[in-house]
Protein backbone atom coordinates (compact mmCIF):
# COMPACT_ATOMS: atom_id res chain seq x y z
CA UNK A 1 0.00 0.00 0.00
CA UNK A 2 1.66 3.56 -0.98
CA UNK A 3 2.01 6.20 1.96
CA UNK A 4 -0.38 8.94 1.69
CA UNK A 5 1.04 12.30 0.76
CA UNK A 6 1.06 14.24 3.91
CA UNK A 7 2.79 17.34 2.00
CA UNK A 8 0.08 19.23 1.49
CA UNK A 9 0.04 21.45 4.78
CA UNK A 10 3.79 21.11 5.53
CA UNK A 11 6.47 23.61 4.51
CA UNK A 12 9.65 22.69 2.92
CA UNK A 13 12.66 24.40 4.66
CA UNK A 14 15.09 25.59 1.94
CA UNK A 15 18.56 25.48 2.63
CA UNK A 16 19.55 28.12 0.81
CA UNK A 17 23.22 29.61 -0.30
CA UNK A 18 23.55 31.91 2.45
CA UNK A 19 24.77 31.74 6.09
CA UNK A 20 24.58 34.32 8.60
CA UNK A 21 29.03 35.02 7.97
CA UNK A 22 30.08 38.12 6.55
CA UNK A 23 31.56 36.33 3.26
CA UNK A 24 27.42 35.64 3.05
CA UNK A 25 26.81 39.47 3.02
CA UNK A 26 28.86 40.52 0.56
CA UNK A 27 28.06 37.18 -1.77
CA UNK A 28 24.57 38.54 -1.02
CA UNK A 29 25.28 41.53 -2.15
CA UNK A 30 26.70 40.68 -5.22
CA UNK A 31 23.73 38.83 -5.91
CA UNK A 32 21.11 41.33 -5.64
CA UNK A 33 23.12 43.35 -7.88
CA UNK A 34 23.12 41.22 -10.50
CA UNK A 35 19.19 40.78 -10.04
CA UNK A 36 18.95 44.46 -10.54
CA UNK A 37 21.27 44.27 -13.68
CA UNK A 38 19.54 41.37 -14.98
CA UNK A 39 16.34 43.24 -14.64
CA UNK A 40 17.50 46.48 -15.79
CA UNK A 41 19.14 45.28 -19.05
CA UNK A 42 16.33 42.74 -19.75
CA UNK A 43 13.90 45.55 -19.71
CA UNK A 44 15.74 47.94 -21.58
CA UNK A 45 16.02 45.47 -24.39
CA UNK A 46 12.19 45.16 -24.84
CA UNK A 47 11.74 48.85 -24.43
CA UNK A 48 14.71 49.34 -27.19
CA UNK A 49 13.11 46.65 -29.75
CA UNK A 50 9.74 48.11 -29.51
CA UNK A 51 10.64 51.48 -29.46
CA UNK A 52 12.51 51.34 -33.03
CA UNK A 53 10.35 50.72 -36.06
CA UNK A 54 13.99 49.08 -37.67
CA UNK A 55 13.80 46.36 -35.12
CA UNK A 56 10.18 44.94 -35.21
CA UNK A 57 11.93 42.10 -37.26
CA UNK A 58 11.30 38.29 -36.17
CA UNK A 59 14.69 38.02 -35.02
CA UNK A 60 14.23 40.87 -32.43
CA UNK A 61 10.52 40.18 -31.65
CA UNK A 62 11.92 36.70 -30.82
CA UNK A 63 14.57 38.13 -29.02
CA UNK A 64 12.31 40.42 -26.78
CA UNK A 65 10.46 37.33 -25.44
CA UNK A 66 13.45 35.70 -24.61
CA UNK A 67 14.26 39.01 -22.64
CA UNK A 68 10.59 38.29 -21.20
CA UNK A 69 11.36 35.22 -19.87
CA UNK A 70 14.77 36.14 -18.01
CA UNK A 71 13.25 38.42 -16.72
CA UNK A 72 10.02 36.18 -15.01
CA UNK A 73 12.63 33.46 -14.20
CA UNK A 74 14.77 35.56 -12.06
CA UNK A 75 11.90 37.00 -10.64
CA UNK A 76 10.42 33.55 -9.89
CA UNK A 77 13.94 32.46 -7.34
CA UNK A 78 15.60 35.33 -6.74
CA UNK A 79 13.12 38.04 -4.59
CA UNK A 80 12.68 34.43 -2.59
CA UNK A 81 16.36 33.95 -2.21
CA UNK A 82 16.53 37.49 -0.73
CA UNK A 83 13.77 37.84 1.55
CA UNK A 84 14.94 34.35 3.05
CA UNK A 85 18.15 35.84 3.38
CA UNK A 86 16.72 39.40 5.00
CA UNK A 87 14.20 37.16 7.04
CA UNK A 88 16.05 34.11 8.30
CA UNK A 89 12.74 32.63 7.60
CA UNK A 90 13.47 29.78 4.92
CA UNK A 91 10.55 28.29 4.71
CA UNK A 92 8.18 27.64 1.43
CA UNK A 93 5.12 26.33 1.54
CA UNK A 94 3.86 23.33 -0.50
CA UNK A 95 1.98 25.12 -3.23
CA UNK A 96 4.36 27.96 -3.22
CA UNK A 97 7.27 25.08 -3.91
CA UNK A 98 4.67 23.84 -6.77
CA UNK A 99 4.17 27.18 -8.48
CA UNK A 100 7.87 27.76 -8.78
CA UNK A 101 8.70 24.60 -9.96
CA UNK A 102 5.74 25.14 -12.71
CA UNK A 103 7.02 28.28 -13.28
CA UNK A 104 11.11 27.56 -13.23
CA UNK A 105 10.74 24.63 -15.63
CA UNK A 106 7.65 26.68 -17.90
CA UNK A 107 10.62 29.33 -18.33
CA UNK A 108 13.40 27.08 -19.03
CA UNK A 109 11.67 24.73 -21.50
CA UNK A 110 10.37 27.88 -23.35
CA UNK A 111 13.99 29.14 -23.02
CA UNK A 112 15.00 26.34 -24.68
CA UNK A 113 12.85 26.13 -27.68
CA UNK A 114 12.81 29.96 -28.61
CA UNK A 115 16.64 29.39 -28.79
CA UNK A 116 15.47 26.71 -31.17
CA UNK A 117 13.02 29.24 -33.30
CA UNK A 118 16.01 31.82 -33.60
CA UNK A 119 18.31 29.52 -34.93
CA UNK A 120 15.73 28.76 -37.47
CA UNK A 121 14.85 32.49 -38.26
CA UNK A 122 19.00 32.53 -38.97
CA UNK A 123 18.90 29.61 -41.17
CA UNK A 124 15.97 30.93 -43.05
CA UNK A 125 17.89 34.47 -43.09
CA UNK A 126 20.88 32.79 -44.00
CA UNK A 127 20.29 29.91 -46.86
CA UNK A 128 17.14 31.78 -47.90
CA UNK A 129 17.84 35.42 -47.96
CA UNK A 130 15.94 36.27 -51.56
CA UNK A 131 13.26 34.59 -50.07
CA UNK A 132 13.71 35.42 -46.21
CA UNK A 133 10.54 37.96 -45.71
CA UNK A 134 8.09 35.73 -47.36
CA UNK A 135 8.81 32.26 -45.27
CA UNK A 136 9.55 34.36 -41.81
CA UNK A 137 6.03 36.69 -42.17
CA UNK A 138 5.02 38.06 -38.62
CA UNK A 139 2.31 35.31 -38.35
CA UNK A 140 4.96 32.87 -38.62
CA UNK A 141 7.07 34.58 -35.38
CA UNK A 142 4.01 34.98 -33.36
CA UNK A 143 3.38 31.12 -34.16
CA UNK A 144 6.94 30.60 -33.08
CA UNK A 145 7.11 32.13 -29.78
CA UNK A 146 2.95 31.47 -28.91
CA UNK A 147 4.21 27.97 -29.51
CA UNK A 148 7.40 27.78 -27.37
CA UNK A 149 5.07 29.29 -24.12
CA UNK A 150 2.22 26.47 -24.81
CA UNK A 151 4.72 23.72 -25.21
CA UNK A 152 7.22 24.71 -22.46
CA UNK A 153 3.99 25.21 -20.26
CA UNK A 154 2.54 21.72 -21.02
CA UNK A 155 5.73 20.27 -20.29
CA UNK A 156 5.59 22.05 -16.86
CA UNK A 157 2.27 20.76 -16.07
CA UNK A 158 3.09 17.69 -16.60
CA UNK A 159 6.05 17.29 -14.20
CA UNK A 160 4.69 19.60 -11.87
CA UNK A 161 2.29 17.39 -11.44
CA UNK A 162 4.40 14.50 -11.35
CA UNK A 163 6.27 16.02 -9.14
CA UNK A 164 3.87 17.16 -6.35
CA UNK A 165 2.01 13.28 -6.53
CA UNK A 166 5.47 11.85 -4.74
CA UNK A 167 5.13 11.47 -1.01
CA UNK A 168 7.03 13.94 1.20
CA UNK A 169 7.70 12.04 3.78
CA UNK A 170 11.47 12.49 4.95
CA UNK A 171 13.27 15.36 6.15
CA UNK A 172 11.73 18.25 4.49
CA UNK A 173 14.46 20.07 4.00
CA UNK A 174 15.88 20.88 0.28
CA UNK A 175 19.48 21.42 0.19
CA UNK A 176 18.77 24.10 -2.53
CA UNK A 177 18.26 27.93 -2.50
CA UNK A 178 14.67 27.31 -4.65
CA UNK A 179 12.51 24.63 -5.17
CA UNK A 180 13.39 22.45 -8.05
CA UNK A 181 12.97 18.36 -9.47
CA UNK A 182 15.62 16.64 -8.51
CA UNK A 183 16.09 18.13 -5.16
CA UNK A 184 12.44 17.65 -4.42
CA UNK A 185 12.92 13.78 -5.77
CA UNK A 186 15.60 13.25 -2.84
CA UNK A 187 12.77 14.26 -0.19
CA UNK A 188 10.11 11.25 -1.59
CA UNK A 189 9.86 8.22 0.29
CA UNK A 190 8.82 6.28 -3.00
CA UNK A 191 10.45 5.06 -5.82
CA UNK A 192 11.27 7.85 -8.35
CA UNK A 193 13.23 5.69 -10.86
CA UNK A 194 10.60 5.35 -13.47
CA UNK A 195 10.06 9.31 -12.91
CA UNK A 196 14.11 9.60 -13.61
Amino acid sequence: MRPDNHSANTDFILLGLFSSSHSSLVFFSFLFGLFIVTLTENALMILLIRRDPRLHTPMYFLLSHLSFMDILHVSNIVPKVIADFLSGHRAISFAGCGIQVFLSLTLLGGECLLLAAMSCDRYVAICHPLRYPVIMRERVSVLMAAGCWLVGTLNAMVHTGLVLHFPFCRSRAIDHFFCEVPAMLKLSCADTSHYE
